[in-house]
């Protein structure tokens, strides 16, 4: 069935926030992004080479609000609770070629399956009624790309990833969950102290880390 990783998701009080807290550390200006008028949220990308970006992503106060839950938690008080202190690494989303035989091969209660397109992209993607964030966000959300992957577009601003540690009692369980699913990714770890992920990535200055 394929699964890959496909982007880190970084949240933010507002959208210039998170964009410039990222530009900060990555010493690099982020790429144009778009709104998702089902979840009522917009976003910004920045490049992690060919097949991968980092998004960021916040509440589109122009937008109305939908009616379900947002996805990535957005609406839990303890989601807006934690971005009052800054922006942060919530989650990761990995991207199959089948969606439907990736979920059903993955430990863990099956998510709604939503249809969605901004501009030009379309893609499906599994998003739990309630907008929950699985395992801390440790459990990545899975998306299927219909057609153009938003970072053939991306300017290359010489970011990549380096490492994603899943951060869970049972992120060992959850990665070997996600081998077998098709997962194949000597980048990304498991351990089980703490909750959530980390990431480090390389941009033309250094070494960046990100976390939860």
């Amino acid at each position: 069935m394929g699964l890959a990783f496909d982007h880190l998701v970084v949240a933010s009080r507002s959208l210039a926030e998170g964009v410039a807290w990222i530009e900060a550390r990555a010493g690099s200006e982020m790429g144009p992004g778009g709104k998702h008028a089902a979840m009522g949220t917009h976003n910004r990308l920045l490049s992690l080479g060919p097949g991968r970006f980092l998004e960021v992503i916040a509440i589109d106060p122009e937008a109305s609000a939908p009616d379900r839950a947002r996805w990535f938690d957005l609406d839990a008080a303890h989601m807006r609770a934690r971005l009052e202190a800054g922006p942060a690494l919530i989650h990761w989303v990995a991207r199959s070629d089948d969606l439907d035989a990736a979920l059903d091969a993955l430990a863990g209660a099956r998510p709604e399956v939503l249809s969605l397109r901004r501009g030009d992209y379309r893609w499906r993607i599994g998003v739990p009624r309630d907008g929950s964030l699985a395992s801390a966000g440790a459990h990545p959300t899975v998306i299927q790309w219909e057609g153009r992957h938003p970072a053939d577009t991306l300017p290359d601003v010489g970011c990549r990833l380096e490492s994603l540690t899943l951060r869970h009692p049972q992120s060992k369980a959850l990665l070997q969950s996600l081998a077998r699913a098709g997962l194949e990714e000597p980048e990304i770890g498991a351990d089980p102290q703490g909750a959530g992920i980390s990431a480090r990535i390389r941009v033309p200055g250094g070494i960046v880390e990100l976390s939860q």
